[in-house]
């Protein structure tokens, strides 16, 4: 009897502080006014920026502009490098890149800075372009009348870039003054034909 009532003491003297720690722990975690629970900070999102490529162009690439698109297609090359107002453009790994110069330095671009001809169109849908114009100045080459330049290959100071600029607006002059002659003639052949025609009738 002494035994069981002993027992029964020590279960007692246990059970109180572990009943008084609950009680503590309550009163600690949820009694206390005004507590704010503040979540741990996360980590920081860390921005990739591409490295620029490093492709070089052995020779100029030759570059087209199909009407419906507005700026400059490289067709001959294995890579997407377009011509827009003074910049060249070279879309590489997801990324855009622009540069004075064919051969770079490249500049990480945003899609947003790009110019608007070349913001507008999705990269697929200009690549459908650049074929279908290539295959025509293949078929063509000699007698292609669209606009396309082949930049210089050597980069001075300023000189060489501009001069290969300013032969191709002496070429396109050139180019105009050919079409109209061209359409001049046409002209005068139609007026020539009606006139064979209007005395057999």
């Amino acid at each position: 009897m002494e035994k069981k009532l002993l027992l029964m003491m020590i279960a007692a003297a246990l059970a109180v502080p572990v009943s008084a720690l609950a009680e503590v722990s309550v009163n600690v975690n949820v009694g206390v006014p005004g507590a704010v629970v503040v979540p741990a900070p996360l980590p920081r999102p860390r921005v990739m920026v591409p490295a620029p490529p490093s492709i070089r162009f052995e020779a100029p690439p030759l570059f087209l502009a199909p009407p419906q698109l507005g700026f400059y297609l490289g067709v001959d090359v294995p890579y997407d490098i377009f011509f827009s107002g003074d910049n060249y453009y070279l879309y590489y790994g997801n990324s855009w890149y622009r540069s004075d110069f064919y051969n770079g330095p490249w500049i990480v671009t945003e899609r947003r800075h790009l110019p608007p001809g070349l913001r507008k169109h999705r990269v697929e849908y200009i690549r459908s372009y650049k074929d279908r114009e290539y295959r025509a100045y293949d078929r063509q080459r000699d007698h292609y009348r669209g606009r396309h330049f082949r930049p210089e290959h050597v980069r001075g100071e300023h000189g060489e870039q501009r001069r290969g600029r300013e032969d191709w607006k002496e070429e396109r002059k050139h180019e105009k003054r050919e079409m109209k002659e061209e359409r001049r003639r046409e002209k005068e052949e139609w007026k020539e034909e009606r006139r064979g025609h209007g005395r057999r009738d």
